[in-house]
């Protein structure tokens, strides 16, 4: 079993520099997109790479860093591919998805729900989901923005990605006492942790814990932080990453 990681971009949501924090998920015989934002068509095109390559996409929440480059993915399959794409997605967000950010763009003739253009799979949170035979993806639920359903995802039961989340020591440390090696973790460089984890928060933790984090959704001040952020090494865009 081979799992590896490639992160399209590595930015927070006004990052220009990083691009949005989108990744690619390679196993021994699969891809699938983790996220799929604005600047993901022309990170994917800049890899030399097609959204026919991946067999699916696993969306966390709704922010346009992550879901606002479903329209042209979605767009590209149909016409292009003339394939249905998987879409694994939270239950919760399922309806919203649709009527909230793709249906203005996408309703056409032959085009009046979400089913119309991916093939949808509903994943219900804190349940091992086997999207192949050697991953296996959990939604998690956690704080990010007030009123607004995002997930985390627990990847066989080893790797925690944050996709966006707000600083939680102890949930942190819990998955870490359950067995949980690597943690890539959203970071906030500057400014108050409303809606992300910031740097300060993370530093404060115990250095074990540091140990295995790695950090992701930074912003453009990145160089500005070189040396300064502990054990905890920023994720660097493009670079694959073998995490078991």
């Amino acid at each position: 079993m081979t799992i590896q990681l490639q992160m399209l971009g590595t930015g927070s949501a006004f990052a220009k520099t990083y691009l949005n924090n989108n990744a690619i998920l390679h196993t021994t015989q699969h891809a699938f997109l983790i996220d799929c934002g604005i600047t993901a068509p022309m990170a994917v095109h800049q890899l030399g790479k097609s959204f026919n390559e991946f067999d699916g996409v696993i969306v966390t929440h709704l922010h346009a860093d992550h879901v606002g480059g479903l329209e042209e993915y979605a767009f590209q399959m149909k016409f292009r591919y003339k394939r249905k794409p998987k879409l694994y997605i939270a239950a919760s967000l399922v309806d919203m998805l649709w009527e909230n950010t793709l249906k203005g763009g996408m309703s056409q003739d032959g085009i009046n729900k979400l089913d119309d253009v991916f093939d949808v799979l509903p994943m219900e949170p804190e349940l091992n989901h086997p999207l192949a035979a050697d991953l296996q993806v959990k939604w998690v639920k956690t704080d990010h923005m007030p009123g607004k359903n995002s997930y985390s995802l627990l990847i066989n039961e080893r790797f925690f990605y944050t996709a966006d989340m707000r600083f939680n020591f102890e949930l942190l440390q819990s998955l870490v006492d359950n067995g949980v090696e690597h943690i890539w973790h959203d970071c906030q460089l500057i400014g108050t942790g409303e809606v992300h984890s910031t740097i300060h928060e993370l530093l404060s933790l115990p250095i074990p814990l540091q140990q295995r984090i790695s950090l992701m959704h930074y912003g453009d001040e990145r160089p500005q932080w070189e040396g300064r952020t502990g054990p905890m090494p920023f994720i660097n865009q493009h670079q694959i990453y073998t995490l078991m």
